[in-house]
């Protein structure tokens, strides 16, 4: 049996428990609304939190959080770390304040919360911000299912997101949140154990983590360094925005859902115990997962498809462990969507439509409407590439989106202050367009990074704080909404000065470390820059002479062994002479070609594989057919082979060296036809054929390490 289809059996397996384990949560749930969005508030805290584990990690973690790594290197190791902060905060303070509101209003969404009412207008639109953007994370799952199954089964990826589309409705309407939380917990135990082992083989295959730190300083010494460089914002900033990324947990409808299904405080603090203690050892996993495969597959996997680079590194295990990798994957990021669908049901049925909140039917309706939205946008991200199929990008701009709106106004509203409707839904409105104008700058942007490296968390909540504030100060100084922080009184001359020069030491600490460690800002990206990289271009040549009768065929082909370096072109040429030109026409012969380049890997850039034909028997070579894998790499191969050398700096040498070594492209066998035809119909006048030279011609790349210029 080949691997595909053991990777195969094992993914259909493990997706088979995995619903067995939904479908089992049936036996226990109500056919009531309560039950589907909140599981009656019964649930166990473990489960609870195994489940705000899977819901939060899924595709972003094993997809879009490993790209994130294979390109930033150890300085990711900040959104880990200070992220985790911001959790920890969010479930001591903000998830206790919600946790007991919840019970306390009966409520079922976020959006609910954010209100002194059910449908109230702060509500309503609470309500749209959060099916928007769940939309577009619901869909971050759906591509993160497709980008797996391409990865490891060679399936397309609107497939996958098709499947997940099918699985997620099905999910939904199996048990509701009850079935989301069950399956969830099994997928997270199925996900700490296979990262466990897959991360033991990366390690292994690199030589420990003492040979993973000397091949990523081979590879970009900037990605042994713990700060990015180029963060022209400053460093502050860009701290800052992860935690406030982390503490945007908070704001996610999807995992705040957890919360509510658990029946007391007593149980969220359980809860939160289970969850860092299961959370902390998967990133620390996840993060030296990411190292790794850019060890492993540098230049293999190009930085724009480092996503793929967990299921790339699941493929080298054994079949079987691979196929529980990609259950585990695929399964993980379906339930997470389907989570999301939910909370979007929840938002709407509460909020939008308070009159359906108790009709079960209509909330399936509503159920289905929402995943056909995200996988809708799923769809149409795929011709947007950069930003509709990024996985990581679509999570952050949901994540943060999100945090950016719910947060400032929990916080508030914990600390006693109710905002009228007006006031809330400013700061919402303010929140919005922050992350919307920092989105659009990402995307207009040259290198395809957030303004400064600074996540939209920074302007959204800034300027949903920024709202409150002048709201406040409009107010008379007697008015109990003069007060910004709600119960609490006016910071003191003397709290303000300490704050400040606390302030102002975490600023100076962040940013005297970033001037001293970060890596040095490339100030050329061409000339003499202290960098040397030295090449060889080799042509290698196959010859065959072949006698091909009249109206006969014969095939010929190439092969590109996986051995290779960077092959950037393959070309057929044909010659020969007229050897029978007695009778009544001296026409040379016609000599076809039918090329069949399906064998070889691809997508190439330039492809001339069409079926061709000649009569120029004069002996010269004559292109018939060829294949360019990556036209920007021509210009190394302008000066024909021999062995050359190129200066510049370390970063632009190490990206083109990494060009000419991705050579996975061209792998495989090139052919042709080749068949004549002799143009002497009338009998009596002998030409049986032809007498052909059959040349193959590719160019190849065999570049050396980048090293100092001597």
């Amino acid at each position: 049996m080949s691997n595909e289809l053991l990777i195969l059996f094992s993914f259909l397996l493990f997706m088979g428990i995995f619903a067995g384990v939904g479908i089992a949560s049936m036996r226990v749930k109500q056919d009531t609304t309560d039950d589907y969005l909140v599981a009656g508030r019964g649930m166990h805290p473990a489960l609870a939190a195994l489940s705000a584990v899977s819901t939060w990690n899924s595709g972003y973690m094993f997809i879009g959080f490993i790209g994130f790594i294979f390109v930033q290197g150890y300085s990711a190791i900040w959104i880990a770390l200070v992220s985790t902060i911001g959790q920890l905060v969010a479930w001591i303070w903000l998830y206790k304040y919600i946790q007991k509101e919840g019970n306390e209003r009966n409520l079922r969404s976020l959006s609910s919360l954010v209100s002194s009412k059910i449908g109230a207008p702060e509500a309503k639109l609470a309500a749209v911000l959060s099916v928007f953007f769940l939309a577009f994370y619901a869909a971050a799952q759906l591509t993160a299912g497709g980008v797996a199954l391409n990865s490891m089964l060679k399936w397309p990826e609107t497939i996958g997101i098709l499947i997940g589309f099918v699985l997620v409705v099905a999910y939904c309407y199996a048990g509701g949140i009850r079935a989301s939380i069950w399956t969830d917990a099994a997928q997270s135990t199925v996900m700490i154990i296979g990262s466990t082992i897959l991360c033991l083989v990366a390690i292994g295959k690199v030589g420990g983590l003492g040979g993973l730190h000397d091949k990523l300083n081979v590879i970009d010494s900037d990605l042994v360094n713990i700060y990015p460089s180029g963060l022209a914002l400053g460093a502050t900033l860009w701290v800052v925005a992860f935690f406030l990324g982390g503490l945007g947990v908070a704001g996610q409808p999807q995992v705040v859902s957890r919360v509510m299904t658990l029946k007391d405080d007593s149980d969220r603090k359980q809860a939160m115990v289970w969850f860092f203690v299961w959370q902390t050892p998967f990133i620390a996993l996840m993060f030296l997962i990411g190292l790794a495969c850019r060890a492993i597959f540098n230049g293999i996997i190009a930085p724009e498809d480092a996503q793929t680079g967990l299921p790339e590194l699941a493929q080298s295990l054994n079949p079987i462990l691979g196929g529980v990798i990609l259950a585990s994957i695929f399964a993980a990021t379906m339930s997470t969507a389907d989570s999301q669908v939910l909370a979007c049901t929840a938002a709407i049925t509460d909020d939008i439509k308070p009159e359906w909140n108790q009709d079960h039917g209509k909330t399936k309706m509503v159920t289905l409407a929402i995943a056909a939205l995200a996988t809708g946008i799923s769809l149409v991200g795929q011709l947007f590439t950069g930003f509709g199929d990024s996985v990581f990008v679509l999570v952050v701009f949901a994540v943060y989106g999100l945090g950016g709106i719910f947060i400032p106004l929990i916080l508030i509203r914990m600390m006693g202050y109710e905002p009228d409707s007006k006031h809330s839904i400013s700061m919402m409105v303010a929140a919005l367009l922050g992350v919307l104008v920092w989105t659009i700058a990402l995307v207009l942007s040259d290198n395809g990074d957030w303004p400064g490296g600074i996540f939209p968390s920074v302007p959204g909540i800034g300027a949903a704080f920024a709202v409150h504030f002048a709201f406040c100060f409009r107010h008379e100084k007697d008015d109990a909404r003069s007060n910004p922080f709600g119960r609490y009184s006016m910071p003191t001359r003397k709290i303000i000065a300490v704050a400040t020069a606390s302030l102002l030491c975490f600023v100076v600490v962040i940013e005297s470390s970033y001037s001293i460690f970060s890596p040095e800002e490339e100030v050329s990206e061409s000339g003499n820059a202290g960098y040397q990289l030295n090449y060889s271009v080799i042509q290698s040549i196959k010859t065959e002479t072949l006698t091909i009768g009249n109206g006969e065929s014969v095939s010929v082909n190439f092969e590109v062994p996986e051995t290779s370096n960077a092959v950037i072109s393959v070309s057929l040429f044909i010659s020969y002479g007229e050897t029978a030109n007695e009778g009544v026409t001296t026409a040379c012969d016609e000599v076809f070609t039918t090329p069949d380049f399906s064998d070889a890997n691809g997508p190439h850039d330039t492809v001339n594989d069409s079926p061709s034909s000649t009569t120029n028997c004069d002996g010269s070579d004559q292109l018939m057919a060829s294949v360019i894998t990556n036209s920007n790499l021509s210009i190394w191969a302008e000066n024909g082979t021999g062995e050359y050398s190129l200066n510049g700096t370390d970063k632009e040498l190490n990206e083109i060296r990494e060009s000419m070594g991705d050579s996975f492209r061209m792998q495989g066998f090139y052919s042709s036809e080749i068949a004549v035809d002799t143009n002497h119909p009338i009998p009596g006048f002998n030409d049986p054929g032809e007498t052909i030279t059959i040349t193959w011609i590719s160019l190849t790349f065999s570049p050396e390490e980048v090293k100092l210029a001597l």
